[in-house]
């Protein structure tokens, strides 16, 4: 069976004909055939973002010349918005990127800011403007700042995600914003309670965002929340794991610290058992156990050293394990099996001697070489 691409399957024939027709039905004179040609001959040649902006471009070519007018057609031809009712993975339809896009390419300028604006924050309820809100934050800060403070207590869950979202440092695929991280803080304060998944999730990879950059920063907010809310349920403690994930990867202590996480625990590891061999392609299997002199939360995680090709293990990278807690004298065996790819999203492997770190609590516990052949 053949593999469907990312890129085909969310911009194909069927997705284009689909707002062909819509806006066809707002605007009569809308040469609908031509756009869906246009749009689908250059589709071969481009990925995923690129053929965004390539409807974009056909857009500005078949609508009206006058932006304002133009995006008026767009709006007036927008589904329904994304169930209300909803409240996590409900992330509309990817083909409506493409107007964003429009927006923020030919309005972003002083005279139509405001109207650009309430463009987007029509299309957000039907597909996320996070990429396109970055421009604006990037040429009118204040202003935006300022719209999605407003928009931060919207009854629209679609909406309130977009100002946590749209303003993180480190967005994946989209535009870099020229704004201090401090300058979105107060929106985050006004949805680190909110009920909403999808929103909690976008605020803790902001705070994950930051700590990227300031990791006291990080830590100082999660503080500030957590003395100021008297009810922290399920949610708030999922906020937290969640923001702090890359300082627990990295074993920053200030963020163990704040997880209630002994860096030096009352425990000891033993019966450490790691395959001498591993062929390319299998899986590392490694196992230990671990007994606690007194009760005792416990983040496990491992590290692999990985051999370049001269043979220099000077790669690492952190994987998660296990976190649990064990009582006085409690022991436990945990056991793994790593799957060790030739060719990984992010490195290729190679054959010669690597080494594995078990680390707990932030703390390094044993080290042993393994060979990849």
């Amino acid at each position: 069976m053949k593999k469907v691409l990312l890129k085909d399957l969310l911009f194909n024939e069927s997705k284009i004909t689909k707002i062909a027709t819509e806006i066809s039905s707002v605007n009569s004179v809308f040469k609908k055939n031509d756009f869906i040609y246009a749009v689908l001959a250059e589709f071969p040649k481009l990925e995923l973002k690129a053929r965004i902006s390539w409807i974009a471009q056909c857009l500005k070519q078949y609508l009206p010349e006058n932006y304002q007018q133009a995006t008026n057609i767009i709006i007036a031809s927008l589904p329904a918005p994304n169930n209300p009712n909803l409240t996590d993975n409900d992330f509309g339809d990817f083909i409506y990127a493409s107007y964003a896009d429009f927006i923020a390419k030919n309005g972003c300028n002083k005279s139509d800011l405001s109207f650009s604006l309430n463009a987007l924050y029509e299309i957000t309820q039907r597909f996320s403007v996070e990429d396109a809100i970055r421009y604006f934050i990037n040429s009118f800060p204040s202003e935006t700042l300022q719209e999605l403070q407003k928009w931060s207590k919207d009854s629209n869950y679609h909406v309130r995600r977009l100002c946590s979202e749209g303003t993180r440092p480190k967005l994946p695929w989209s535009k870099k914003i020229n704004i201090s991280p401090h300058n979105a803080i107060a929106i985050l304060d006004n949805l680190v309670i909110d009920k909403t998944r999808f929103v909690t999730r976008s605020v803790a990879n902001h705070i994950n965002d930051i700590s990227k950059i300031d990791s006291d920063l990080a830590i100082k907010i999660l503080t500030r929340w957590q003395e100021s809310h008297e009810k922290l349920d399920k949610e708030w403690h999922y906020i937290v794991r969640h923001s702090l994930r890359f300082l627990i990867k990295n074993c920053n202590l200030k963020a163990l610290e704040f997880l209630g996480i002994t860096h030096n625990p009352n425990i000891k590891i033993f019966d450490v058992k790691v395959s001498k061999e591993v062929k390319m392609n299998t899986a590392l299997e490694f196992s230990f156990a671990i007994q606690a002199y007194e009760t005792t939360k416990i983040i496990v995680d491992y590290i692999i050293y990985f051999c370049n090709k001269s043979g220099n293990t000077n790669r690492k990278k952190v994987f998660k394990f296990k976190n649990f807690s064990l009582a006085e004298n409690e022991s436990l065996i945990l056991k793994k099996n790593h799957i060790l790819y030739e060719n990984m999203t992010t490195r290729k492997l190679f054959s010669g001697q690597h080494i594995i770190e078990i680390n707990i609590n932030g703390k390094s516990y044993e080290k042993q070489s393994f060979l990849v052949i």
